[in-house]
């Protein structure tokens, strides 16, 4: 099951990828081979790494690319559009190659995550979706990491559904957040879409509903003896919450044999709350008792909280992780990268901006990643020509990312490209991995990072760098003002 089985996406585009289309399609460019790439400028929460995420989606939107009659009606009704553009519509079907970095790998900013070659009305239309997907699901994976690392081990559970914007943010916000580190979820649609494990226990009514906190607390061990966490602040947290749910475990659980429990805090000092309840519980013998913790938390306030040694074993988060509110907007961009001549003739096209990170790379290009020999780590990204290869059997010199002068000279390492084909004239050619296969990558990746990469606070710059020939063109085409080599 989709979330887009009854719903044809393919009209969920930008209007002026139709005009533009429209366009071409008249001025004899419709066919024209092109290429595209999406990348992105800036880290959010000015961190050292992004995951990317959201592939799965996209090769669902592709094959599914149809115009229905109804969308040529709407098309035609609006008075701009050819009729031998729309009658192309009829039979649209995407028929290009897409490779993509693959879901849950660590990505940097500037070098390609999805690249597409294709005619380029279909290069065009498909730049809305493409975006929109990557760019959600990269955004709350890359915040879901920071906020499972900041947990240090302990589990981390999205509970963001009713503040996420709009159904998918919340369903694949979900998937996203799993993918980055979370065990679980609240979004029960998301468990049957994807598999991520939805849970939960009560609200605060659940504990209004009842006479009396302990009735509530005694109901729930009854009918879920084999889950039961409690929600233990919605009158007094430890003159009665933690009192009255140790006695629910006593007369429930106990005569049962079960140890396996748990109480929530939902407001509240949560280090201090957290230490005294840790205190009650294990002076009762619930020492198995997990504590979990939710209410407005990232991975800031998580970080403070077990340096203030808070008793905390799970946590809940969710609208600063479903919205990723410290930054909510990932930035990714879809910009032309080069041209194909009819005989084959690859021909790099360039954007130049007086804003110097907008200046794109030009070209049809691979991405290596070379990791450390010895150590495993991830070294350096390389950006070079399609046709070129790395010898990872010597040495190569790279540039500071930081600076247009300062080299460092690696050694002993391998060399790894980081897209994967994933169609390949029209027909998908990549088998999409399971989701647990894909967060299973996302944390061996993420190990590959030295440490200082992932600092949340003034991580080291990683280095990305471009091949001699493929600086030497872009430094030609920024000379010329961008209309060709000088």
């Amino acid at each position: 099951m989709k979330i887009n089985d009854e719903l044809n996406l393919t009209m969920l585009c930008d209007f002026y990828e139709l005009t533009m289309g429209n366009g071409y399609w008249n001025c004899g460019y419709g066919d024209k081979i092109c290429y595209f790439d999406m990348f992105y400028r800036r880290v959010p929460d000015a961190g050292g790494y992004a995951i990317a995420a959201g592939l799965e989606q996209l090769v669902d939107y592709i094959r599914q690319l149809r115009f229905e009659e109804h969308d040529i009606d709407y098309l035609r009704s609006r008075g701009i559009f050819s009729e031998s553009f729309l009658d192309y519509l009829r039979s649209f079907r995407f028929t290009g190659d897409i490779w993509a970095v693959p879901e849950g790998t660590p990505v940097f900013p500037g070098e390609p995550i999805v690249t597409v070659r294709a005619p380029a009305v279909e290069a065009q239309l498909i730049e809305t979706y493409l975006l929109l997907t990557i760019n959600h699901q990269s955004l709350i994976a890359t915040k879901a990491s920071r906020i499972c690392r900041a947990a240090d081990g302990r589990a981390v559970l999205e509970f963001g559904s009713r503040r996420a914007q709009g159904i998918a943010g919340a369903v694949v916000g979900a998937r996203a957040a799993y993918i980055g580190g979370c065990a679980g979820t609240a979004c029960t649609l998301s468990d049957e879409m994807y598999g991520v494990t939805a849970g939960g226990t009560m609200a605060h009514s659940w504990v209004q509903m009842f006479p009396t906190e302990y009735e509530a607390f005694e109901t729930y061990c009854r009918t879920y003896p084999t889950n039961a966490t409690l929600l233990v602040d919605t009158y007094n947290s430890l003159k009665s919450g933690v009192p009255n749910a140790i006695k629910a475990f006593n007369n429930v659980l106990k005569p049962l044999g079960i140890t396996k429990c748990g109480i929530r805090f939902d407001s509240g000092d949560m280090a201090y709350l957290t230490r005294r309840a840790r205190e009650m519980l294990d002076e009762a013998g619930w020492t198995e008792c997990k504590i979990t913790c939710s209410n407005a938390l990232d991975e800031h306030l998580i970080e403070e909280l077990i340096h203030q040694d808070a008793k905390i074993d799970v946590f809940g988060v969710g609208e600063r992780l479903i919205t990723a509110r410290s930054e909510p907007v990932f930035g990714g961009v879809y910009k032309l990268a080069a041209v194909e001549e009819p005989d084959g003739t690859i021909i790099p096209k360039i954007k130049i901006s007086e804003n110097v990170e907008k200046i794109t790379i030009p070209h049809f290009k691979k991405t290596y990643r070379l990791y450390g020999r010895g150590s495993g780590k991830a070294m350096a990204d390389y950006i070079c020509l399609h046709d070129e290869t790395v010898d990872d059997s010597g040495s190569m010199e790279i540039f500071d990312p930081e600076s247009t002068w300062k080299r460092t000279t690696l050694s002993d390492f391998e060399a790894k490209e980081l897209q994967v084909p994933v169609f390949l004239g029209g027909e998908l050619v990549y088998e999409l991995p399971t989701l647990e296969e894909i967060k299973r990558r996302c944390a061996e990746q993420l190990d590959t990072l030295w440490d200082e990469v992932k600092r949340f606070d003034n991580p080291h710059g990683y280095y990305v760098d471009l091949s001699p020939k493929l600086w030497d063109i872009r430094d030609g085409l920024l000379r010329s003002g961008g209309g060709g080599c000088a």
